[in-house]
């Protein structure tokens, strides 16, 4: 496969499951063009996508593990460059990684997102009503902007502490980072924004800390030799809270919606009790990863893929960068079967990668299912006749191949 072409990768998104497609078709792991040229090997096999996740000759430091890094190839205009260049637990390595993870934990505890539960279903009751009254005489209503976008966006607002009035800015540049065709300037102009909008945050929490996650990752303190995050750390952990804790709760509520109104007879198993609403969510988060591919690890030496059960004689190698191909994984036929396309909530194997694995497992998935669990039930409970107002090839997806998700979902209450 090392001979093969680049297959490009579309910057818009526009097919991201056709894309998924073409890349499994190329074998377990097939060389990729990102935006601006920059190549990665997709990895597409669920097994030998999760023996890479957790091992340690496999990075997510651009900075000590990527030769185009560090050769000085990747500048800030670079559409992904968000992704790559902060410094938090999501690009960290080994024991760096270790330690951001476990200050991220002091702060992020189980028992600050159980609390979470009453002020989402207050938030999704009152979403609800207003998409009820938007609604009315038969009125078309967006789900995603109305219902599925605003629900995760307070959440992640309510956990930071963040003030009403920052909330409108915080949604544009999270919109803007996952634009991955997005301009050289509209790079910069996310990049510069996002970080005057965190540092206000920052400010104003040292100055009257709360019962919030940015205060509680203020206070933060390693055990062992009392450092805390560095302003840095600190601003790029909350950049990341933000970006993955928002937009890939957006999306699985979206797709969980869209896959039971264009599936009725799921949606009857449903509501007949032999289906649970836990087995949406999975085959969901399976059929449907909220992010379709995730940039971007490195080989921190000549990785042999034979050694990791993968295709004999391919090698990526060492300072090469890894795109894991998540929405490819979780269709693969040699794990789903031969229909693996389709979306089945009776189906027994769900497992799937889209909260990444291993040590850089997600540590917002319990509040993301939360939410969804929350959210799904009491929406169709709401309205039992609730309808897409399009046929289904007309709704358009996000302009991204990293989120997987649609830029409106219009539909009829009754």
């Amino acid at each position: 496969m090392a001979h093969l072409d680049p297959l490009v990768i579309d910057p818009a998104g526009r097919d991201i499951h056709g894309e998924a497609a073409r890349i499994r078709d190329r074998g377990p792991l097939t060389p990729v063009e990102l935006p601006d040229g920059v190549e990665a090997w997709a990895v597409s096999d669920p097994d030998l996508l999760r023996r890479l996740l957790t091992d340690s000759r496999v990075s997510k430091d651009p900075r000590r593990h990527w030769t185009s890094w560090i050769n000085g190839e990747i500048t800030p205009q670079w559409p992904l460059f968000t992704w790559v260049a902060v410094q938090n637990m999501f690009t960290a390595y080994g024991g760096e990684h270790k330690r951001l993870r476990a200050l991220v934990a002091k702060a992020f505890t189980a028992r600050r997102t159980a609390a979470l539960r009453p002020r989402i279903e207050e938030v999704t009751t009152d979403l609800l009503d207003r998409v009820e009254q938007a609604g009315r005489d038969g009125r078309v209503v967006d789900l995603r902007e109305g219902f599925c976008y605003p629900l995760p966006i307070q959440v992640i607002s309510d956990l930071l502490g963040l003030p009403e009035e920052q909330g409108a800015e915080l949604r544009a540049v999270v919109d803007s980072v996952f634009h991955t065709s997005a301009s050289p300037e509209e790079v910069t102009d996310t990049y510069t924004r996002f970080y005057a909008a965190l540092a206000k945050l920052v400010a104003l929490k040292r100055e009257s800390p709360g019962d919030d996650l940015t205060s509680a990752l203020i206070a933060a303190r390693d055990d062992e030799d009392g450092t805390r995050l560095s302003e840095q750390e600190l601003l790029d952990t909350l950049m990341l809270m933000i970006s993955a804790g928002h937009e890939t709760t957006v999306n699985l509520i979206d797709n969980a919606i869209h896959a039971l109104l264009t599936h009725p007879d799921q949606l009857a198993l449903i509501r007949g009790g032999h289906a649970s609403w836990d087995d949406v969510i999975e085959e969901t988060l399976r059929v449907e990863a909220p992010v379709a591919s995730l940039p971007l690890r490195y080989a921190v030496e000549d990785l042999v893929m034979g050694e990791f059960g993968g295709p004999e004689g391919v090698v990526i190698g060492k300072g090469e960068a890894i795109l894991a191909a998540y929405a490819a994984a979780g269709r693969h036929p040699g794990k789903y079967g031969g229909d693996a396309d389709r979306f089945d909530v009776t189906r027994v194997d769900k497992e799937h990668l889209a909260f990444g694995y291993g040590v850089h497992f997600c540590l917002g998935a319990p509040l993301g299912r939360l939410e969804a669990r929350i959210a799904l039930p009491a929406l169709f409970d709401r309205f039992p006749g609730l309808q897409l107002a399009v046929p289904q090839q007309e709704l358009e997806p996000v302009d991204s191949f990293i989120s997987n998700g649609h830029r409106s979902l219009p539909v009829h209450l009754r």
